[in-house]
């Protein structure tokens, strides 16, 4: 029996993917159907643990052996890199325009770096050079920026050598591409493979009249209501609910947009709800480049884009009938509500909308927190208060109304 491997996934820059990386390691979010996380557990045959920010790491913990593979984070993995990282000795590194990709590194080496931040001596190969070997996530909006080409990749990781379940015969199919896992269940829908892979996760729910065009991955436990108009390249992570009409968005896992409204190029975190009719523009009406907030840079910053809706944090909520403008970031554990255009930067911990904010307090945000998880049978663990309290914290600077 071959021994998995060790994997360390470590952050850096963690700030350019605010707010979803506020309150998890960089590589646990989702971006085409697995994690980043997960797809180095698959591509290299081992067991992931992360180096992170120090008020993530008591959750999120770090496990050190005699032979460790030491991986940036934001890292997406490609046949040729994954080649180049098996193929790594003991102490050698490589590069990307003199950023550390990967190392091979023993328990002597690793302390260095952990305790000394040294890497001492590594052998490193810089691949700058090197065309179609590097990938990775830069800002959030990279999460759906490349989504189409992760749910592809993803979809023939996971599904090669194994065999769909059937497809029920009063669902329409049209193209090839097609896998169901077991127990998923899938009710006179429409199913359009040929623009991209359609991937239904165990146990998830496709309703009645619900038409999808791939890409498209719906995880496990995840739900498509009735009558929904879905576009590649879409993943509804585990557990979330969808309608209404979406295109070319990511959820995270555990958020709902269960009704009408319209919702594209966007990322939601986890415990995410949208409230009915919440509709969020994704192009100007001058057709201009996009402007984002960068909580690396404390500004608004070109994206490059000319499509980009939402991006929203972990445990943010919106009322009924809420309006986004092109290109809103809302932070974590915000409530949003109320009529008119709320501002295109939210920062996390904010209670109200277009007329004003006030301060989402702690207590209040954790009570509802744990309301919410209870309703799956999930429990806030301290380690995720500890983790909330420390961003309601931080995020204080940006609360202009409580200076």
């Amino acid at each position: 029996m071959i021994a998995s491997k060790n994997i360390i996934l470590f952050d850096d820059q963690v700030e350019s993917l605010y707010p979803l990386a506020l309150t998890k390691p960089v590589s646990k979010l989702r971006v085409g159907i697995l994690t980043i996380a997960e797809k180095w557990e698959r591509y290299l045959n081992g067991i992931v643990s992360y180096m992170t920010q120090e008020y993530l790491a008591d959750k999120y913990q770090i496990k050190i052996k005699d032979d460790n593979l030491f991986i940036n984070g934001r890292i997406l993995p490609t046949d040729k890199l994954v080649l180049m990282i098996k193929d790594l000795g003991l102490n050698e590194a490589i590069l990307y325009e003199e950023q550390l990709v990967a190392a091979r590194i023993d328990r002597k080496q690793l302390s260095r770096i952990l305790d000394e931040d040294d890497p001492g001596h590594l052998d490193g190969t810089d691949i700058s050079s090197l065309e179609g070997v590097i990938d990775y996530i830069q800002r959030p909006y990279d999460i759906f920026r490349k989504n189409d080409q992760e749910i592809r990749k993803d979809y023939e990781l996971i599904t090669k050598g194994r065999k769909s379940q059937i497809i029920p015969k009063e669902v329409s199919t049209k193209g090839f591409k097609i896998f169901i896992e077991p127990g998923a269940e899938v009710d006179l829908c429409r199913l359009n493979s040929s623009t991209g892979p359609i991937y239904i996760g165990k146990d998830a729910k496709i309703l009645d009249a619900a038409v999808i065009r791939g890409p498209f991955a719906l995880c496990e436990g995840a739900v498509v209501k009735m009558s929904a108009k879905i576009y590649g390249a879409t993943t509804v992570g585990p557990h979330s609910k969808v309608g209404g009409e979406i295109k070319n968005c990511v959820f995270q896992s555990y958020s709902n947009k269960g009704h009408d409204g319209y919702l594209g190029d966007s990322v939601l975190g986890e415990w995410c709800n949208l409230g009915a009719d919440t509709n969020s523009s994704n192009l100007k009406n001058n057709y201009t480049e996009v402007k984002v907030w960068d909580y690396s840079e404390t500004r608004f910053a070109k994206s490059g884009l000319q499509f980009c809706g939402l991006i929203m944090g972990d445990h943010s909520k919106c009322g009924i009938n809420t309006m986004f403008n092109t290109g809103t970031v809302v932070g974590v554990n915000c409530n949003i509500y109320g009529s008119g255009y709320p501002r295109n930067f939210i920062p996390s911990f904010s209670w109200g909308g277009a007329h004003g904010y006030s301060t989402y307090q702690l207590e209040k945000a954790i009570e509802t927190a744990e309301k919410v998880l209870a309703r799956k049978k999930l429990i806030l663990e301290q380690d995720d208060k500890n983790i909330l309290e420390h961003i309601f914290t931080q995020s204080a600077q940006f609360r202009s109304w409580e200076k």
